[in-house]
């Protein structure tokens, strides 16, 4: 009887409980709401904030920037959860059953139990170490020698049942003000590692921000995805519109890959010197997917050879002064969860949705995982006296790489949702499903499945068999790095005859369900 935002809800809150290393309740995410009857798309901004006090410095320690897990772990990294307010803003906007009817199964499974699958047990068996640090991490993951608990544990969470009580009934209020939010506020500040800034006030003023739609063309299709202060939506776009007159192939070839990895260079040279909180800091935004400027960027795109790295620079945009800065070519480790749904009357959800790392901050509150997503700001202020747009502000929002995507067909009619996990390789990940499915018609399933490729500022990073592209794109001048790449894609392609076909990324645990 609900809706596709009922369903987004219900399971964003089971996910919590059941993945709860990917995201929850103490992190923030994004959404992109298609909603069929006024043929509208709307595109909801529920990321984490930095504390009013936070300042540029906030990552440095006599002067330098703090080791990247220093950072992590503890009260300093966590910033305003926006996920709770997020997912109330979809319901009051746009769900259809009652608000209490969205959290009886996850109600249920926190007070009965879930069985503990075999990769969250591999996830608990390698961040052992840093959940021992924190006690109530240390009592819900591990057993009374520090080893995770083992696969098919009932694992019991009656904390969490009680927060999803008190915010079924007293809505985003119970998670904002009052008890439980003296509680997060006392855990981050009173952190046994690196205490944090967070406040009260500061939760109380955390706000949920509709943002302009980000869409551009690709092959006659409109791909419509997440603006700043993601990176995702801009860096995808730029992009597939630097290589839209390109021949990529009619089928995974090592040429068509390396015009990919060369247009994903260039851009990712623009998102990380522009791109951030459009709040704070004067971004070109759309002018990077202007098409005189795509096309001035494509046109350093050579057939021949490589881009080398003193190539491989952020541009300036039309209209655009070149304002003095600094890049953040930073790169975190992956996290977090995608979903993707549509309902019988063809209204859609793509949602990603994080606590940042695996496991967050390591302060568990309330029975979820508090996020570290202050991690994702630049560490280092200012370079060479130019300052960061990415850098640390109060009440700013990390840049982000999540894309949630919706697809439209050339007639207009939606063709394919799609969305994945996976730190700053979402982009290629997404980018990779796109070009398959269009460019080298393949189905869905295989899209998601086949070996991930892409490449950020550096090398291609490709997963294992691709082998036989590697000499040529070597001899193009390429380095190549082969590491394992767990993306958790999930996605639908709608076809012309609206049949409705799911598929998830085989390498997580996503899957492809029917409600019918």
């Amino acid at each position: 009887g609900g809706n596709a935002i009922d369903a987004a809800i219900t399971a964003q809150l089971v996910l919590g409980l059941v993945e709860p290393q990917s995201s929850g309740l103490g992190g923030g995410a994004f959404t992109l709401f298609y909603n069929a009857r006024t043929q509208s798309l709307h595109t909801l901004d529920g990321r984490e904030t930095a504390p009013t006090k936070a300042s540029p410095s906030l990552f440095l320690k006599d002067g330098e920037p703090m080791a990247f897990w220093d950072a992590v772990l503890g009260g300093r990294s966590v910033g305003v959860p926006g996920t709770p307010k997020l997912l109330s803003a979809m319901h009051s906007r746009f769900g259809r059953l009652k608000w209490d009817d969205l959290f009886a199964d996850a109600i249920e499974l926190a007070h009965n139990g879930f069985k503990i699958s075999p990769r969250l047990n591999t996830q608990i068996t390698k961040d052992a170490k840093r959940l021992s640090l924190f006690p109530s991490s240390f009592l819900y993951f591990l057993d009374n020698n520090g080893s995770a608990k083992p696969i098919g544990t009932n694992l019991i969470n009656t904390q969490y049942a009680k927060t999803l009580e008190l915010f079924r009934d007293e809505g985003e209020v119970g998670f904002y003000r009052g008890r439980l939010a003296h509680d997060i506020v006392a855990a981050v500040r009173r952190a046994p590692l690196n205490p944090g800034l967070l406040s009260l006030d500061d939760l109380k003023k955390y706000t949920v921000i509709t943002r302009s739609n980000l869409c551009g063309p690709y092959r006659g299709y409109m791909i419509c995805s997440m603006g700043e202060p993601s990176s995702g939506g801009l860096t995808l776009l730029q992009i597939l519109q630097m290589l839209e007159p390109m021949d990529l192939g009619k089928k995974p070839n090592a040429h068509g890959i390396h015009l990919i990895a060369q247009a994903s260079r260039l851009a990712f040279a623009d998102r990380n010197f522009y791109m951030a909180d459009p709040d704070y800091i004067d971004s070109p935004g759309a002018k990077l997917i202007n098409p005189d400027y795509v096309a001035e960027r494509r046109k350093l795109i050579s057939d021949r050879y490589a881009l080398s790295d003193n190539q491989v620079v952020p541009g300036i945009p039309p209209d655009w002064p070149g304002y003095p800065g600094a890049p953040d070519n930073s790169q975190k480790p992956p996290g977090t969860t995608h979903i993707s749904i549509i309902d019988n009357n063809g209204n859609i959800v793509s949602m990603t949705s994080t606590i940042e790392l695996g496991f967050g901050s390591r302060l568990m509150v309330g029975g979820f995982l508090l996020n570290n997503e202050l991690t994702d700001f630049s560490f280092v202020p200012q370079k060479n006296g130019w300052h960061v747009a990415n850098r640390v502000e109060g009440g700013k929002r990390p840049r982000s790489s999540m894309a949630p995507t919706i697809i439209f067909h050339p007639n207009g009619q939606p063709f394919m949702i799609i969305g994945s996990a996976g730190g700053s390789r979402i982009i290629g990940y997404v980018l990779k499903v796109i070009i398959h499915v269009i460019d080298w018609q393949s189905s869905l399933d295989h899209a998601l499945s086949s070996p991930h490729f892409l490449s950020r500022h550096g090398p291609i990073e490709m997963e294992k068999g691709l082998e036989s592209f590697h000499p040529y794109l070597e001899s193009l001048g390429h380095r190549i790095k082969v590491d394992d790449m767990n993306s958790g894609l999930t996605g639908i392609v709608i076809d012309k005859n609206n049949l409705k076909m799911g598929a998830a990324d085989p390498r997580r645990e996503g899957q492809a369900q029917s409600a019918d």
